[in-house]
């Protein structure tokens, strides 16, 4: 039966009305999503713009070599809300509520003015009102536990996701160059420190949300389109409590001399990884503070820390021996320029061993009259040594070598000479320290480092392990016979004043004369030096290296008495506060004979024993035992029978293991007298009674 005209026109009619109304469902509902408004029937005139906007992750934390925060991240917290987006029901019941606990974390305004602030901003339709700016994650967690708040975002109208993350150093100035910063320009971005050289694991991703343009400002609404990454944690091989020794002695070293600058370093000889480095230039109002990093930027003439290459490589090279003879006459004359020792009148006649120990400049005459017709070779050696090259440390401004070269506008004929004691070749302090660290490390040349592993969530994500640059930088006979003419500076040269009470140290002192900024070298009296001083400890067995350098210091100017008793300083007191020196004092038996041994409980009396490393026998397992000496050898120890409902026999025991056991037994203690029991008033063996008393006598042994 066919169907009439009409009814099919009206059955079409109402087929398209309804998927007209589901369309306009589905893009009020879309609206919704993407404007954040809860009535679908808000007018289009109502309409927010939209965006998407980067949030900023949370930075990881430099640690030290124990995991203290040398620079961490502090996020501040901006609170507004949305009042338009709270339910009636919802704001009639907890605006009373909300307003007083706004004011007691925030009373710069009464209960009564947060009320009349929030109802005002509701009945004008404002969606994004202040509440409170940078306050902590620890108040933003209490914010969010409030009445009306506590509902969240959408419901409670709460928008707490603008988060301002500040670095900051909890040690101050310690370390402040060398942990650096990343500095965000215009055109580029400046990375310094380990700030910049880790950027990439201490940064993080940025995560992603919506923003709502309102009152001609963007705004966020809450909406997360992408949770932010944060950075990973980066760990140190810097020792704090080393770091603090070094920072403070130089310091006060820097204000008694006085000085342009001064660095320290020390390193971990076998591995190479830095434990402090300090960074202390003179500041604008007389003070010393981390401006800029010498230990790697900062190339300057050696001085006679420079001799130990120089000798090393006529060592090697067969030209001397340490015990070969030559004459200190304490001038030394190269074409149309001299060099003088110290001491005027020289040393007269002695060793090179001893002219080491000394300091004395005969060394130049030595190396000249030694290379000056293959002077390659000698700069060859240098390079072999590792003195030519950077040492390839992973932070940024570390500064070439500077030095002469044969054929070069620099070279003249007494090169060789000025070169051998340390002039003519310009170096950091840390690559003339890596230097001394592959000597004091029977020639392996370890290259300089700072960071030991990268945690996520204290779980390793990488770790990095010591590099070997050289394996021998030179055969062990030269390393043995330097390192025995380091430790005659310290017992018969230019050190013997910085000798430790404790252990030998090893090293050479250092006084050049250097440039005084652009007014050249000066007069005599208008003269400035750099003092330097670079060895390791102990001298036996190396387990750090350390070098000292003071640049123009105003008050002295030699390396021993100015850098060396920084050195010496250094190497005190992290003597003293490190356990790499010191055996534990259970390493051995700590008991000459075997004490008296109470009775008593089984683990308490085994715990002791095990602790004082005394041999033992048990015969039995119960929980209480009696003990008895087998001569001078050891102790036995027999079960300490305990009969139900009878007086244990306590005699022999302190008071805590009588009064648990007696008490056990539902009776009364009465004591007297402190030590061991000696006699109880109940008989061991009797029956006990609940709440008998029974009396015990103490003495000491």
């Amino acid at each position: 039966m066919k169907m009439p005209k009409a009814v099919i026109i009206r059955t079409y009619l109402i087929y398209f009305i309804v998927v007209i109304a589901m369309l306009v469902v589905i893009g009020k509902t879309f609206t919704i999503i993407i404007d954040g408004r809860n009535n679908i029937f808000t007018s289009s005139s109502d309409k927010l713009q939209q965006r998407s906007a980067n949030v900023e992750p949370r930075r990881g934390e430099i640690l030290d070599a124990r995991l203290n925060p040398l620079v961490t991240s502090v996020a501040f917290y901006d609170i507004y809300m949305d009042p338009v987006t709270v339910e009636e029901s919802v704001w009639k019941k907890g605006i009373g509520g909300l307003s007083v606990g706004l004011s007691e974390l925030f009373p710069e305004k009464s209960a009564r003015e947060y009320e009349e602030y929030l109802r005002q901003a509701r009945a004008q339709k404002r969606r994004y009102v202040l509440i409170q700016k940078k306050v902590t994650n620890e108040v933003r967690k209490k914010v969010r536990e409030l009445p009306i708040f506590e509902k969240g975002r959408f419901k409670g109208g709460i928008i707490d996701n603008k988060a301002t993350i500040i670095r900051k150093r909890p040690n101050d100035d310690l370390l402040a160059r060398t942990l650096g910063y990343v500095k965000f320009n215009n055109k580029d971005t400046l990375y310094v420190g380990l700030e910049g050289a880790y950027n990439s694991y201490l940064a993080g991703q940025n995560g992603v949300i919506i923003e709502q343009k309102i009152s001609h400002s963007w705004k966020p609404t809450g909406t997360v389109v992408r949770e932010a990454i944060n950075g990973y944690d980066v760990v140190t091989s810097i020792d704090k409590d080393i770091q603090e020794v070094a920072h403070t002695e130089l310091e006060n070293q820097l204000k008694i001399k006085g000085g342009r600058y001064g660095c320290a370093i020390v390193m971990d000889v076998k591995t190479g990884f830095v434990k402090a480095m300090v960074n202390l230039q003179r500041t604008k109002e007389g003070d010393y503070g981390e401006i800029y990093n010498h230990a790697i930027g900062t190339r300057e003439v050696p001085g006679s820390t420079m001799k130990l290459a120089s000798l090393m490589a006529a060592l090697e090279d067969g030209k001397i021996k340490m015990t070969d003879t030559v004459n200190a006459v304490g001038r030394y004359e190269f074409y149309d320029r001299s060099l003088r020792d110290s001491r005027p009148w020289g040393y007269g006649k002695v060793t090179i061993k001893e002219a080491f120990e000394y300091s004395s400049n005969v060394i130049s005459k030595v190396i000249f009259d030694n290379y000056r017709k293959e002077p390659g070779r000698y700069i060859d050696r240098m390079h072999q040594f590792g003195l030519t090259q950077k040492t390839g440390v992973n932070l940024q401004g570390e500064v070439e070598p500077n030095f002469s070269k044969p054929g070069s506008s620099q070279w003249w004929g007494g090169s060789l000479a000025w070169m051998s004691i340390g002039y003519e070749f310009q170096l950091s302090p840390l690559e003339l320290l890596a230097f001394y660290n592959a000597v004091a490390n029977d020639g392996k040349y370890m290259k300089p480092q700072f960071v030991t592993k990268v945690l996520n969530n204290r779980k390793v994500v990488e770790e990095f392990e010591p590099v070997v640059r050289y394996e021998k930088i030179a055969s062990q006979s030269t390393i043995d016979v330097m390192k025995e003419a380091l430790e005659g500076v310290m017992i018969n040269g230019t050190g013997r004043n910085l000798k430790s009470t404790f252990f030998k140290t090893a090293g050479k002192t250092g006084t050049a004369q250097i440039a005084n900024r652009n007014e050249g070298y000066g007069a005599e009296g208008e003269k400035k030096y750099i003092a330097s001083f670079a060895g390791y400890f102990p001298a036996d067995d190396p387990i750090y290296s350390c070098i000292v350098v003071i640049a123009a210091p105003t008050d002295d100017i030699y390396g021993a008495s100015v850098s060396g008793t920084v050195f010496s300083a250094i190497a005190n007191k992290v003597y003293a506060s490190s356990y790499n020196y010191h055996k534990a004092v259970n390493e051995k038996p700590s008991i000459a004979s075997i004490p008296h041994v109470q009775n008593g409980s089984r683990y308490d009396v085994n715990t002791v024993l095990n602790r004082f490393e005394i041999k033992k026998e048990f015969n039995g397992n119960q929980a209480w035992v009696k003990a008895s000496a087998v001569g001078n050898q050891k102790i036995s120890l027999a079960d300490f029978h305990i009969e139900k409902e009878k007086v244990p026999d306590v005699r022999g025991m302190g008071l805590s293991d009588a009064m648990y056991l007696l008490e056990k037994q539902g009776m009364v203690v009465r004591s007297d007298g402190y030590g061991n029991v000696v006699w109880q008033s109940i008989a061991a063996g009797a029956r006990s009674v609940q709440g008998g008393v029974i009396k015990l006598k103490l003495k000491p042994n």
